[in-house]
């Protein structure tokens, strides 16, 4: 690319944006707690869904303090709806960590991000992006499909080249709209549908699935102080996956524990982790 090819690009992508700005709760904020909040809500999951949760989390965690101190289980509820509630343990787990060795205060440094549970390449340069505005190129699934498209490049380019590429047409000093007006484009224009390239995972089919009677389990036990197992293996008799493997991941995911007893009269019991 020359410099008269990334100058169009980016006029194309600002002037889309002055058009077509999407207005979001998390773009109305820099405060870098809101902002890890969105981002690992927005992912897997449409921004549309993610505003009412995104506002009344706020209002219930309104910084990792109070969501490090809170119950799991409480966690968990105000969750409920979003999906892959392991995101909301990953979160749960940040929150801890923040408290203890950062004040509380979210960092903004993408090496340190990178270490807290659930923050991937993407994400740690997400967050001090747009609550920072820090001048550093985050690729994600839409503007991996952007790049891919404007400049006809190999749908199996690498990661490596892709984010080389995304850092050389970055506008220096407006990383915060650039991301935003690229996320707004890649959404109502450049969309998989309209351009073919598809995301380099897919998620498959959720009813029925082994995600879906996760999600069905947890949300089950969120409402309920405890469940006992024979009461769970009659309910779930339909499930065609292996309850017990399902039961045995959400206990390694740390989301539930299973109370058993000596006492032959005490059913072995599932509750929410804590």
């Amino acid at each position: 690319m020359n410099t008269h090819e990334t100058e169009l690009f980016r006029q194309k992508i600002f002037d889309f944006y002055r058009l077509n700005r999407r207005s979001f709760p998390w773009r109305e904020t820099t405060d870098r707690y809101a902002v890890l909040i969105s981002e690992i809500m927005l992912q897997q999951t449409q921004a549309e869904r993610v505003v009412p949760r995104f506002n009344a989390w706020l209002d219930h965690f309104p910084d990792s303090l109070h969501l490090a101190s809170a119950p799991l289980r409480e966690v968990l509820s105000f969750w409920s709806g979003l999906g892959y509630n392991s995101r909301a343990v990953r979160l749960h787990r940040c929150a801890s960590i923040i408290a203890e060795c950062y004040g509380g205060i979210v960092p903004s440094q993408p090496e340190l991000l990178k270490k807290l549970p659930g923050i991937g390449e993407y994400t740690c340069r997400s967050i001090p992006v747009f609550a920072d505005n820090l001048d550093m190129a985050a690729v994600d699934t839409n503007i991996r499909r952007i790049i891919i498209h404007e400049f006809g490049l190999p749908k199996d380019i690498s990661a490596f080249e892709l984010q080389r590429i995304a850092d050389a047409v970055l506008p220096s000093g407006q990383s915060r709209d650039w991301h935003n007006a690229l996320m707004d484009y890649g959404a109502l224009v450049l969309t998989s549908k309209s351009t073919g390239i598809r995301p380099l995972s897919r998620q498959s089919k959720f009813q029925g699935s082994k995600r879906w009677y996760r999600g069905r389990l947890i949300k089950e036990l969120v409402q309920s102080e405890v469940m006992y197992l024979e009461e769970i293996e009659e309910k779930y008799a339909d499930c065609p996956w292996n309850l017990d493997d399902i039961i045995t991941d959400l206990i390694h995911e740390g989301l539930v524990e299973r109370q058993d007893s000596a006492n032959l009269g005490v059913r072995p019991m599932l509750k929410i982790k804590g």
